[in-house]
């Protein structure tokens, strides 16, 4: 594992982020872009204009990002994530990871309402490289449950699953989302685990001992909802000190806390829209203080 952080004035915002080595030969910058809004503002909600998500991540890798998390059933309507990806950006660059995950499964009103087992895994893999248009997944979540939180159930069954299509080389890294402690020990007795994603912000710090455990074992933790959202919104009057010490914006300040929180968080906030897409990368250029991480709550 290494990391380090850019600080030339010519680096693109993404680089400004610092970089961290997934999975222990992926480079990548640690402020990405998560893909999920990018066909819908909500699994219930209309679906986008496919030219603006387009637009949107093209933008992203202008700006320096270098990785992008998606999922094949990030889809509303006939506008599909990994289709505006490859439309976006293949033939891809050579520096360009793809994270997906697998696990869901969809309902008919289009929203994740059920779990893959095991030999399910392989289809769901293989929509993702023929969506995707690659013949190698740089890395693949096994998402575990629903919208609640981590734990209660085994996932050794699945991950060996997954683990055997990387054994084929369909798969070149592996991470888990939504787990506890448990489930990533039992998962790490199976293969090596390059990445965990958890709910995870600036005021929703729940999982700080897996995070000290991803921090020892050299594992990414990658958070979702790392701007609130979901179950737990960010309060942005708890910030206001430090957002108006810095001039920046709430999405900024929380962004620039994960990054400084620890060596191995990697941000990856999501939008459909350019202008939050500059307001996001913006980030990387906000450094916070010892005053400012106390203020905040670290």
């Amino acid at each position: 594992m290494t990391m380090d952080n850019a600080h030339s004035g010519s680096a693109t915002p993404a680089a400004l982020s610092g970089s961290f080595l997934l999975g222990g030969d992926l480079p990548v910058h640690r402020l990405g872009f998560g893909a999920m809004r990018l066909p819908t503002g909500s699994f219930q909600g209309p679906a986008r204009d496919p030219e603006t998500g387009i637009a949107v991540l093209r933008r992203a890798v202008e700006l320096g990002v270098n990785h992008i998390d998606t999922a094949w059933f990030y889809r509303r309507g006939g506008v599909v994530a990994n289709e505006l990806i490859r439309t976006a950006l293949a033939p891809y660059g050579n520096d360009l990871v793809i994270a997906t995950k697998v696990g869901p499964l969809l309902g008919g009103d289009g929203v994740p309402s059920g779990q893959a087992g095991p030999d399910q895994l392989r289809g769901l893999v293989e929509d993702n490289l023929r969506s995707l248009g690659v013949d190698r997944l740089d890395l693949v979540y096994l998402r575990v449950g629903g919208m609640t939180g981590p734990g209660g159930e085994s996932i050794a069954a699945r991950f060996a699953a997954l683990a055997e299509l990387r054994e084929e080389g369909l798969i070149r890294h592996l991470g888990i989302s939504n787990v506890d402690a448990a489930q990533l020990a039992e998962a790490q007795a199976i293969a090596p685990v390059a990445a965990v994603q958890n709910s995870f912000h600036v005021q929703d710090q729940g999982d700080v001992k897996l995070l000290a455990r991803c921090e020892k074992d050299g594992i990414a933790f990658v958070p979702f909802f790392p701007l609130g959202g979901g179950r737990r919104p960010i309060d942005a009057t708890r910030m206001a000190q430090v957002t108006a010490r810095h001039e920046a914006t709430v999405a900024q300040t929380a962004l620039a806390w994960l990054l400084a929180r620890s060596p191995v968080l990697l941000a990856i906030p999501g939008t459909g829209s350019l202008d939050h897409l500059e307001e996001n990368m913006g980030a990387s250029r906000i450094r916070l203080t010892p005053q400012d991480l106390a203020a905040l709550g670290d």
